[in-house]
């Protein structure tokens, strides 16, 4: 049985994607089993997850299962992506909208004039709380865990924000895991460490909930950060935010816009047996 792939990645947020535009590839009980497979690094493609595009009554519809096993609700950089592939391979055009777990999302496509893609994304309006955590100060679930103070914000996921002087010094993967599997977010979260580095500007490093690592970008991660630095007014509305992959623009201003590129990497084939 041969299955046709193409590897993708947003600011280096990288991902397998499988067309079940004309139909089913991969059965739906065995998809996390097949994320978690080919996602190694070793012994597989490598990724940080598996995007599978299939067709809706209006378009098209985006799942992505994670190493993990797991199945993510949205992913901001995953939907830039998908996003890419369906427009070059003729399934929609500029704008369009993606359906996700979260609900669906418009995307605005272009290749500007260096042939280089990028996509506005209308992101999940961010939601300022932690389910079943009482809000405090202005609607803002925040709490002191493990000694930092904890801003919880749901951008399609959920998100810890933590505000720090000094992203370099880190370690991320001794940190993280603690606030990722805290209490106070039932379903889990990603973990975000932001550094205010200007007046409209922040540097982010993220901790994936799924990944279960630090990945080089995380586009809900990034949209997460502007709006708590946006509502604490460390920042304006619309915010540069740097990963470790590269730059996206945040925009919160009657919703919330993400702005960054994705690109193709390679195209393959698998070769299953069975």
């Amino acid at each position: 049985m041969e299955i046709p792939f193409v590897k993708l990645h947003g600011n280096g947020n990288d991902f397998i994607l499988i067309d079940e535009y004309a139909g089913e590839k991969i059965p739906d009980d065995m998809k996390g089993h097949f994320a978690a497979v080919y996602c190694d690094r070793k012994f597989g493609i490598g990724g940080d997850g598996v995007l599978f595009l299939l067709k809706s009554n209006d378009g098209i519809r985006m799942r992505l299962f994670q190493p993990d096993e797991s199945e993510a609700e949205m992913c901001g950089n995953g939907i830039r992506c998908l996003a890419k592939y369906a427009f070059d391979a003729g399934y929609v055009k500029s704008p369009c909208t993606i359906q996700t777990l979260a609900g669906p999302v418009m995307v605005r496509m272009e290749y500007d004039e260096d042939g280089d893609f990028m996509a506005e994304v209308e992101m999940t309006p961010p939601i300022y709380e932690s389910p079943g955590i009482p809000a405090k100060g202005k609607g803002d679930f925040h709490e002191i865990i493990n000694g930092y103070e904890v801003f919880a914000v749901n951008t399609g996921v959920p998100h810890a924000v933590i505000f720090v002087r000094d992203l370099d010094s880190l370690d991320l993967i001794k940190m993280a895991p603690p606030i990722r599997h805290s209490q106070f977010f039932p379903s889990g979260a990603n973990v975000n460490f932001v550094e205010i580095t200007g007046e409209n500007s922040i540097q982010i490093r993220t901790f994936e909930r799924g990944v279960e690592a630090e990945t080089l970008s995380c586009g809900t991660g990034a949209t997460a950060s502007a709006a708590i630095a946006y509502r604490l007014s460390k920042t304006g509305p619309v915010v540069e935010v740097e990963t470790i992959g590269g730059p996206l623009t945040i925009t919160i201003k009657d919703g919330a816009f993400m702005k960054g590129p994705a690109d193709t990497v390679f195209t393959g084939m698998l070769h299953l047996d069975g």
